[in-house]
């Protein structure tokens, strides 16, 4: 008899384990939870993290992210309105905003990303086929350099776009948010990732980029040339206005000197008048007479007279 009271209270004892380990679940940060019973969700989605306790054997646990999550598109060829082929990379990130109406609507987080395809990838479609190139690969507040330091348009290389990239990723997510709030899924942003020409639309824009840079390089060389030649010709006129002051000056001191020396001499010579007829006889000798210099001259000759005079004084 002891034997089957303690078999049943060993069964008891275990039906009791089993039980509670069935009944008490633990819901992590970052988590959510929604009860189901024979496959119909029971309540309301459980959001606080903790101990938690549900139905044994009968209701069932189904955990969903609370946490942002991120949705990244294949790479999809799409024309836009100027007929330009590009290739379009999206990523998203979105999260379950309502879990009933999440596994209700979706069940699993691997379905909702094949929808996040459908959905995102078909209003990128339709957005990006009714702008211009240039509405996709420019942001909304793209300015040419030069051309906010000119404040002339009609200098800029190319006009800023209408919209921009930045405000048609807000129109995408304006739009496809619209068709996910029914999925218990909300967008919190969607962002062109990257943005390429297919090849032959590539190497035309190549093209015309290189085409364009050396314009821009012809018309700052241009204007380098234009600015190197006034330079040099500020530069040659002000040499000629020094050089030309200086021999001005040169010239008035050059006179002012020889006119002093002048002077000089003229004081000098008129009181020594004999001397200095000597000294301009010897300079005139030292001009004409040479080693080989055979001189013929007349008794009353000027350059005679002090030859003589130095015969007679020996």
């Amino acid at each position: 008899m002891k034997k089957i009271i303690q078999i049943i209270l060993l069964i008891i004892v275990a039906g009791l384990i089993v039980t509670a380990w069935d009944g008490f679940y633990i819901l992590k940060e970052g988590q959510q939870a929604i009860i189901t019973q024979f496959g119909a969700p029971v309540g309301t989605p459980i959001t606080a993290a903790g101990l938690k306790w549900k139905t044994p054997f009968v209701q069932h646990v189904q955990f969903f992210e609370k946490r942002i999550l991120i949705w990244d598109g294949e790479p999809n060829q799409i024309p836009t309105n100027d007929k330009t082929f590009i290739y379009i990379e999206t990523t998203a990130r979105w999260r379950i905003a309502d879990a009933l109406h999440f596994l209700q609507a979706v069940g699993t987080e691997n379905r909702a990303q094949t929808l996040l395809d459908d959905i995102i990838n078909g209003t990128v479609r339709d957005l990006v086929s009714k702008n211009d190139l240039i509405e996709i690969i420019r942001s909304s507040d793209w300015t040419p350099a030069y051309m906010a330091a000119n404040k002339k348009q009609e200098d800029a290389v190319m006009v800023p776009p209408k919209l921009g990239r930045d405000k048609i990723s807000k129109m995408v997510l304006k739009v496809a948010s619209k068709m996910t709030e029914k999925y218990g899924i909300k967008l919190v942003d969607v962002m062109f990732k990257r943005v390429n020409y297919i090849e032959s639309v590539r190497k035309k824009v190549y093209e015309r980029m290189i085409s364009e840079r050396q314009r821009i390089a012809a018309k700052k060389r241009s204007l380098g040339e234009g600015r190197k030649a006034e330079i040099l010709g500020q530069v040659e006129r002000k040499l000629k206005e020094i050089t030309s002051t200086a021999q001005k000056e040169a010239t008035m001191i050059k006179g002012q000197a020889d006119a002093r020396a002048t002077e000089i001499y003229g004081e000098t010579y008129s009181k020594h008048p004999e001397f200095y007829a000597f000294e301009k006889s010897l300079a005139s000798y030292q001009k004409i007479l040479t080693k080989n210099t055979t001189l013929i001259l007349s008794s009353n000759s000027e350059l005679f007279k002090y030859l003589d005079s130095t015969k007679k004084s020996k």
